[in-house]
């Protein structure tokens, strides 16, 4: 049975000594581009590691910096993004390489205030690229992190997430956040299910629609056939009727919500991914 009640560093060296038998050999933990490391981030977004990993690879031989990616096209990037969803964090990767390459003259910025002017760069994609290219010594917030956090130091009762926030600046061994965050993570997606504290929560049930009947599902679907060729918006409702049952309504919402987001674009009544 874990002990939950542990001190601070006692807990620092229960989580290093961990680590040295479970640590994960993952490829943008073998440099500290900054480049590479937002990459790495953007798609671990709400993507499983093993799906990132091919992925990674074949993004960063096509693009190796912020330069090739920032000249790039567009409809280049969404098609090289296939096959890991939230198709938004590609156009937001290239909107970021764009800004860095002309507002910061190629340079990668160094402080979170810049970092999250970027497109899609939050608080934590920010602290990560300090934290794992950087090595700042501040505390980085996953979903994991914080469940490891309430778990330990908090019995399990859900806190604030400017207390979780705080916490963790707190828990960070000077002089090692980059191997005390790759610790943290691997322990979060190996460990953290087995003999876990529940976290007490208020929270209401969460909806569990299928995802076939989601607006997600039907963006990846319309993207996936744009991502071929351009088509007019006629056969894009015609197609999207026959194979998903969808109606008018969903279809012409999804496909308004894709031109806002930038992901697609309509021109005399024909869709296609966007040029520039």
């Amino acid at each position: 049975m874990k002990n939950y009640s542990l001190s601070p560093p006692s807990f620092q060296e229960y989580i290093f000594s961990w680590w040295t038998q479970h640590r994960r050999d993952l490829p943008w933990r073998k440099t500290h581009d900054p480049y590479k490391i937002l990459v790495s981030e953007m798609m671990l977004q709400q993507t499983q590691v093993q799906r990132v990993i091919p992925k990674y690879f074949d993004f960063i031989r096509k693009y190796p910096d912020i330069e090739s990616l920032a000249q790039s096209k567009t409809s280049d990037i969404i098609i090289a993004w296939k096959g890991l969803g939230y198709n938004r964090r590609a156009v937001y990767l290239k909107r970021s390489a764009e800004k860095i390459h002309t507002q910061y003259n190629g340079v990668f910025p160094e402080n979170e205030k810049d970092l999250k002017s970027l497109p899609g760069v939050g608080d934590y994609t920010a602290r990560a690229v300090l934290v794992f290219a950087y090595k700042w010594d501040i505390g980085l917030v996953d979903t994991n992190i914080r469940k490891i956090i309430t778990q330990y130091f908090f019995k399990g009762s859900k806190q604030k997430e400017s207390v979780i926030r705080d916490f963790a600046d707190t828990l960070v061994p000077r002089g090692k956040s980059w191997e005390w965050h790759q610790a943290l993570m691997d322990y979060g997606a190996l460990e953290l299910g087995k003999n876990s504290i529940r976290i007490k929560t208020h929270d209401t049930k969460l909806s569990t629609v299928p995802f076939k009947e989601t607006n997600r599902f039907l963006r990846g679907k319309i993207l996936d056939l744009l991502r071929v060729t351009s088509i007019s918006r006629m056969e894009v409702i015609q197609y999207c009727q026959k194979n998903y049952g969808k109606t008018d309504e969903s279809i012409n919402n999804a496909l308004k919500g894709m031109i806002r987001d930038n992901l697609i674009e309509s021109s005399h009544g024909r869709l296609r991914l966007p040029a520039q």
